[in-house]
């Protein structure tokens, strides 16, 4: 039988989510008497009530109509500005044509290494990191950013009617005013709250959705299907912005991830078991080399350039 989560002491939020989770796991008649004596309180009645109501919204999310297959073209190189630009005429052409006052379609792929901020037609204020891909698609019922690869961080402007979602691959975030940063790489998903709360659903893992309060990040393990939750400071959420990102007791591995945002050739493990050490420091985003010029004095590791600028990091002989 599942474990039955503590309920005692968490958050009035927490423990609706934890019930929810006990209740589709467990239904003992002891169970049900403990539920039934917790639900007679209002405020858990209410938070209950809301996480079902999240539990429908994130399952509507699965059954959005999918996009329809545009043809083929010669792929163009948008500088940033030119990508917002068209955007926003994109915007204009729409509301000439008739469609509804708030809907806004639009692509943005950021190819520099600077991130990009976009204030969006709801209100929302958006910041996109260096290599990052991502849609939005907006209309009266709800708001729906498509994040391809890469990283952004949103201030999403509250709007009970529309709840915003992010959809990730593996992974789906859901949130009606909050600010957040999210990084899709290719090892990991790593979702980190600065104010309000936010859902993050992973439906491959048969798990519910895990709510996050300001000062806590969650990072998704891609290949192992983990989800690890932690603490951190509210100034540590999208420290890229200010150009320097600190690390403490990080995996290797997690670590090159985020490097792919920085550097236009990828870095390679000559073994995966080498991603597993730990690391501390600071990484400038505008030279990410520094740290890994810095790798072999810390760990028992080598890095070899090779001629079509990766680099490999190899076991020290």
């Amino acid at each position: 039988m599942t474990p039955t989560p503590e309920i005692d002491k968490r958050s009035i939020d927490a423990q609706a989510a934890s019930w929810f989770t006990r209740n589709r796991n467990d239904r003992s008649r002891e169970s049900r008497k403990a539920f039934a004596q917790w639900l007679q309180h209002p405020e858990h009645a209410r938070a209950y009530a809301q996480f079902e109501q999240l539990w429908d919204d994130l399952a509507a999310l699965k059954s959005l109509n999918k996009p329809v297959a545009l043809p083929s073209r010669k792929p163009l190189r948008w500088r940033p500005a030119l990508a917002v630009a068209a955007g926003l005429v994109c915007a204009v052409l729409a509301a000439n044509l008739g469609l509804p006052s708030r809907h806004h379609q639009q692509q943005l792929t950021v190819q520099s290494e600077r991130p990009q901020h976009l204030a969006l037609p709801d209100g929302s204020q958006l910041e996109v990191n260096a290599r990052t891909r991502l849609s939005l698609s907006f209309d009266n019922e709800r708001r729906l950013i498509r994040l391809d690869q890469g990283q952004l961080y949103i201030d999403v402007a509250a709007d009970k009617e529309r709840p915003l979602f992010i959809d990730a691959g593996n992974a789906r975030v859901r949130v009606v005013g909050t600010g957040f940063d999210l990084r899709r790489g290719q090892q990991e998903l790593v979702l980190s709250v600065a104010h309000g709360q936010v859902a993050l659903e992973t439906p491959g893992e048969n798990r519910p959705p895990v709510l996050l309060s300001a000062g806590q990040r969650a990072i998704y393990d891609l290949a192992r299907g983990s989800l690890n939750v932690q603490n951190l400071s509210t100034q540590e959420v999208a420290d890229w912005r200010s150009g320097h990102v600190s690390f403490r007791n990080r995996e290797l591995a997690s670590l090159i991830d985020e490097l792919s945002l920085y550097r236009s050739a990828p870095v390679l493990l000559a073994d995966p078991a080498l991603g597993r050490y730990k690391v501390s420091g600071n990484l400038d985003v505008n030279d990410p080399d520094a740290v890994l010029n810095a790798l072999p004095a810390l760990l028992p590791i080598k890095a070899v350039n090779l001629a079509d600028g990766r680099l490999r990091i190899e076991r020290k002989e």
